[in-house]
């Protein structure tokens, strides 16, 4: 008994000291999550512009985005995360909605060839050149007679029936490979393009190219981080580069940058990952979504402007 009474004397005194004592826990952690609310608010009021040392992140824009012509089925949807490169922790800011005609179009190998080859073709020039006879160095008389000598007839030494003699028919560069792909199959192997490297998980998708620092370094830590691979192509809505993203990138030649009205088919396959910006997205999704419903015909034949 007297064993339970000096228990429970000890239970009374250690609930006493807990009603004393939590009053003043409560009021410090109150006091703690103010402080900490507070200085995150500060942190976030003191985040300005994209190159003054801080970085806004526009969620709302984010959240409120709205798919020009939608899918008529639900089942369509397609969904993607937005990241940012302002950290090197892959931290989630939002998901959008991307549109299935863009993003998720069956992949078309037939048609990713043909843009390929039309790249490859239409870049390089022929300078191979062969002179004419008039073009060779003498051969202006006639090496005999025309009779009377029982020799085949000839009239200059620098015909292409001679040795040493002029070509007939040799190239003539420089001669340029070009020609235009339909209008259509352009813009089917964008959409093929970007669908297969969303399919593939090699299309990410970001709020801006910010970057708190132009150490090259820190860029490679963030594609190695995020596993995004070899190659990087970064792809924004304007041909301005932000000054810290354009200093790291000169050091890193596998690590390209390009405006949106430059993306194509084959710059996707070169490289191993695309990062599309938030602006990218849907300056890209207005203008193939405005091909795919204009009332022109999108097979019309291309003729150079005179």
């Amino acid at each position: 008994m007297a064993f339970l009474s000096k228990g429970v004397h000890s239970m009374w005194r250690s609930t006493k000291l807990l009603q004393t004592l939590l009053p003043q826990v409560s009021q410090s952690f109150l006091c703690s999550s103010s402080e900490l609310s507070s200085s995150s608010n500060s942190e976030s009021e003191s985040s300005v512009s994209l190159e003054s040392g801080s970085h806004v992140i526009d969620t709302e824009r984010i959240r409120n985005r709205k798919l020009l012509y939608p899918p008529q089925h639900s089942c369509d949807r397609i969904q993607s995360w937005v990241s940012t490169l302002s950290r090197l922790q892959d931290d989630k800011v939002g998901i959008i909605d991307l549109h299935p005609s863009i993003f998720g179009v069956h992949p078309r190998l037939d048609i990713i060839h043909e843009n390929v080859k039309w790249q490859q073709k239409f870049r390089n020039i022929d300078f191979s050149r062969v002179r004419t006879r008039a073009e060779m160095p003498g051969g202006g008389r006639k090496p005999w007679r025309q009779k009377g000598t029982g020799r085949a007839r000839h009239g200059s030494i620098r015909s292409p029936l001679w040795n040493k003699g002029g070509a007939a028919k040799g190239p003539r560069g420089p001669t340029s490979n070009f020609y235009m792909l339909p209008f259509g199959i352009r813009v089917l192997g964008l959409r093929t393009a970007l669908s297969c490297k969303m399919a593939q998980n090699d299309l990410h998708i970001v709020d801006s190219l910010y970057i708190p620092a132009e150490d090259p370094d820190y860029l490679r830590d963030l594609v190695k981080s995020r596993a995004w691979g070899y190659s990087l192509l970064l792809v924004d809505d304007n041909d301005e580069v932000p000054q810290r993203l354009a200093n790291a990138l000169q050091q890193i030649p596998e690590y390209n940058v390009m405006p949106a009205y430059g993306l194509n088919v084959y710059s996707m396959l070169k490289h191993e990952t695309v990062v599309l910006t938030f602006s990218a997205v849907e300056k890209i999704e207005e203008r193939l979504l405005y091909h795919l419903h204009r009332s022109g015909c999108v097979q019309q034949k291309f003729r150079l402007p005179l």
